[in-house]
């Protein structure tokens, strides 16, 4: 989930704008489409490519971050007569929009993902596709890929259907809200039945060792004008909400590994080496690691809520490292097809208006479903994709790591010199002397250095802040 945009108010403001222009320009990022590309997109959005099957009788409702307006993904969940539960879930048809070879789907491939900065984000395809025709917003008749996940009574799946449709959602809703009204007891059926499913599905994913890492995320709060970061812990409807996606990518690489044509996400197994680090630093930051106890099941007994628990579930994300796609044909699957996190074969296939690859998985798993070879366009692009969009994916990393530091240095700016409490979440090996700290208040992750001592991991120490500002130094503190 992406984090909300940040606003800093007068002259910090103006320094973080500022410096976000420049990492742009340093980044190479252009944020403007070309007049060919818009005026593609224009015409796309008023004469789209329109299935003939008409779902729009289904009550869609889609679940995202508040004021989201590039909506990929709409759900519903009802209860089956016979035992179980059956799922649809819509994805936006970005295919209807997008020419292969065209000015768009060139364009598409040059940016590969979208971009998230604190002040607006730099999207995949033009805003009139992504924000409005494109997009599965309340009230609007559009094209989608249609699935429908027909469930058993412990949320496995067992008749799986995907196919092009006209659809309608009928709510636009967000985290917070769609947790209050289950916990409330106030959400009805479709809404309600997220919990049951979200928490079957997870059980599942117990059962067969995969693990989701609910790290807290750093977000900016506004107190009577001025700012600070916090950290928000993942609530359980993120959960839920996210089993629903896993399913639908799970069922997809299903799919293709049996028409033997597709793109998987893939996760080789984490080397002993980083596992061991980790027991380290589970050890440092006094989090209870029994030798009896697998790595997933300490991740699921986790609260993100307490400091310990989210510094060590932010150290578990290097074993995310090695995230790569693999794509394969004539029935030669990859080997491994599995994604380690995961604990099975996935893909990528339900974000197509901000993630390139997955308009192909789409295409990929329509073709499959019907028994038909995939489209001419997709198989000529297969190749080259898992390049592309690990070239993508370094580039919003990077993004996202610098527009965090930069957005720390601007609040902290004008406390330099101040002491802080502070956590060592993470000590460099070949330089025990530098490392990470997490401050509580507010939510800093920043770099520390000591001028002659080891750092003690896992240790709440005092900070003092010596450098910070936008756009020439991150934040760094010294033990005081």
């Amino acid at each position: 989930m992406p984090r909300r945009l940040m606003h800093i108010a007068g002259k910090d403001g103006k320094t973080l704008r500022a410096a976000l222009r420049a990492l742009r320009t340093e980044l190479a990022v252009q944020t403007g489409f070309p007049a060919p590309v818009l005026a593609e997109a224009e015409h796309a959005a008023n004469a789209p490519r329109l299935p003939a099957a008409d779902a729009t009788g289904v009550p869609l409702f889609t679940i995202d971050p508040p004021g989201s307006v590039d909506l990929d993904q709409a759900m519903h969940l009802a209860r089956r007569p016979g035992g179980g539960y059956r799922v649809h879930y819509a994805i936006a048809d970005v295919a209807a929009f997008v020419t292969p070879g065209g000015a768009v789907d060139a364009e598409a491939h040059r940016r590969v993902a979208t971009l998230y900065f604190p002040d607006g984000k730099v999207p995949l395809h033009p805003p009139v596709l992504s924000e409005d025709a494109a997009s599965l917003l309340p009230g609007r008749v559009r094209p989608a890929v249609l699935w429908r996940l027909d469930l058993d009574a412990d949320g496995r799946v067992g008749a799986t259907e995907v196919v092009r449709a006209l659809v309608r959602s009928r709510a636009r809703l967000d985290y917070e809200g769609v947790q209050k009204a289950i916990d409330t007891g106030t959400a009805e059926e479709p809404l309600a039945l997220l919990k049951d499913v979200g928490r079957l599905r997870e059980a599942l994913e117990a059962e067969r060792g995969g693990v989701s890492l609910n790290v807290p995320e750093q977000e900016i709060v506004e107190q009577s004008g001025s700012y600070s970061l916090a950290y928000r812990a993942p609530l359980p409807a993120d959960g839920w909400n996210a089993q629903i996606s896993l399913m639908t990518g799970m069922a997809a690489a299903d799919l293709m590994l049996a028409a033997g044509t597709g793109v998987l996400r893939t996760l080789p197994l984490a080397p002993d080496g980083a596992v061991g680090r980790l027991r380290r630093a589970a050890k440092a930051l006094h989090v209870d690691w029994p030798h009896h106890m697998a790595y997933a099941e300490l991740v699921r007994s986790l609260d993100p809520g307490l400091p310990a628990h989210a510094a060590f579930l932010q150290e578990c994300t290097a074993l995310l490292r090695g995230a790569g796609y693999t794509a394969f044909t004539d029935g030669r699957a990859p080997v491994p097809a599995l994604h380690a996190a995961v604990a099975a074969p996935y893909t990528h296939c339900t974000a197509p208006l901000r993630r390139l690859v997955d308009r192909y998985a789409s295409e990929l798993c329509l073709a499959a479903g019907a028994g038909t070879p995939p489209p001419e366009w997709v198989l000529a692009a297969l190749p080259a994709l898992p390049d592309e969009m690990a070239d993508g994916g370094r580039l919003a990393r990077t993004v996202e790591r610098e527009c965090v530091d930069l957005v720390e240095a601007a609040l902290m700016r004008e406390r330099v010199g101040e002491t802080f409490d502070a956590v060592v979440i993470d000590v460099r090996e070949q330089e025990p002397t530098t490392g990470t700290v997490h401050l509580e208040v507010p939510a800093v992750v920043g770099r520390v250095e000591s001028p002659d001592e080891a750092l003690p991991l896992g240790d709440r120490i005092e900070v003092r802040l010596t450098e910070a500002d936008p756009g020439r130094a991150k934040v760094l503190f010294t033990p005081v």
